[in-house]
C-alpha cells in the first residue's frame, strides 16, 4: 500500500532511539523527508550515521534540542522552518511513589512532556492550516488513562497530552488538518529493557511473564510490543489516507484498557 508520504516533511521528536526512532525510520521507508531530534549533538549524528547505513538515500537531517531549555526549542523550531507532519514523541518516565516526587519533578516532567509538544505545535500549525493540510500526532499512553499509582507524575503528562490533541484538533474544523493522539501500552524500547534488566539480569521472557502477571494483568496480547507496532500505526495516522481520523485517540496498547472505545 502506497501512504502517499513521498517528499512529506517530519519533525519527529526524541527519535535517536526507541518509539521515536522506529517513527522516523518508517517514514523514510515510505519516502518522506524526516528530521530526528535528540538531546545532543553526539546521538543525533550517531543515530544519522546508522539510518544511513540501514536505509538507502535516506532524505534524513538531524537537529540536536534539549526540550528543557526554551532557547534550544526554539532554535530547533528555526531550523526545522516550515514542516507537514509533527510527531510529538519526546518524553520521559521514572518509577517514583507519589509521595516521593517533589516540586521539581512534576515541573520537569510537564515542561518536558507537555510543553514541548504544546510550543512545537503552536510554532508549525499556522502553516499547515495556510496550505490546508498537515498532521500533528501526540505520542501519549496507556498511562493516561490507566493512571499507575508508581508514576502519577508521568501519568499525569499524558492525560494532558490527550486534552491538547483532542483541543487542537477543535481549531482544525472543515480543513485537512488532523490532530491526533496515540497511546502505546507497554513497549520494549531500549529504556524500557534498560529499566527491566532485560539482557543483564533477567532474559525477556523472564520479565514479561512477571510484569504481565502483576502490573499489567489486563493485557490481551500478554507481550510487550515492539517499537515498530507502534510506529506502524503513527505511519498510517500520519499519512494522507487516514484523513477521517481527527481528534482521535488511538490505542496501540494490546488491550491494557478494558474498555471498547
Amino acid at each position: 500500500m502506497d501512504l502517499q508520504l513521498k517528499n512529506k516533511k517530519v519533525l519527529v521528536t526524541g527519535s535517536t532511539k526507541g518509539i521515536g526512532r522506529a517513527i522516523a525510520e518508517t517514514l523514510l521507508r515510505e519516502g518522506a523527508e524526516v528530521i530526528i531530534n535528540g538531546r545532543s549533538a553526539k546521538s543525533v549524528e550517531e543515530a544519522l550515521c546508522e539510518i544511513n547505513k540501514n536505509i538507502n538515500a535516506a532524505k534524513v537531517s538531524g537537529v540536536p534540542c534539549d526540550f528543557s531549555n526554551p532557547n534550544d526549542i526554539d532554535k530547533l523550531i528555526q531550523a526545522a522552518g516550515e514542516i507537514d507532519i509533527l510527531i510529538n514523541n519526546v518524553g520521559i518516565f521514572e518509577p517514583k511513589q507519589f509521595l516521593d516526587i517533589p516540586d521539581e519533578d512534576w515541573q520537569r516532567f510537564f515542561d518536558l512532556n507537555v510543553m514541548s509538544g504544546i510550543r512545537l505545535s503552536r510554532a508549525f500549525l499556522p502553516h499547515m492550516l495556510k496550505q490546508d493540510w498537515g498532521r500533528i500526532i501526540f505520542i501519549s499512553s496507556e498511562s493516561g488513562i490507566n493512571i499507575p499509582e508508581e508514576m502519577v507524575h508521568y501519568g499525569m503528562t499524558k492525560t494532558a497530552q490527550l486534552a491538547i490533541s483532542r483541543g487542537i484538533a477543535e481549531t482544525t474544523k472543515g480543513t485537512k488538518v488532523t490532530v491526533n493522539s496515540v497511546l502505546p501500552g507497554p513497549t520494549l524500547s531500549e529504556g524500557v529493557k534498560e529499566f527491566a534488566g532485560i539482557g543483564e539480569d533477567q532474559s525477556q521472557e523472564e520479565v514479561e511473564n512477571q510484569f504481565f502477571k502483576t502490573e499489567r494483568p489486563t493485557s490481551l496480547i500478554q507481550r510487550f510490543a515492539t517499537t515498530q507496532e507502534v510506529a506502524n500505526m503513527v505511519t498510517y495516522v500520519a499519512s494522507p489516507l487516514s484523513s477521517a481520523t481527527n481528534g482521535a485517540a488511538l490505542k496501540v496498547d494490546g488491550g491494557v484498557v478494558k474498555t471498547a472505545f
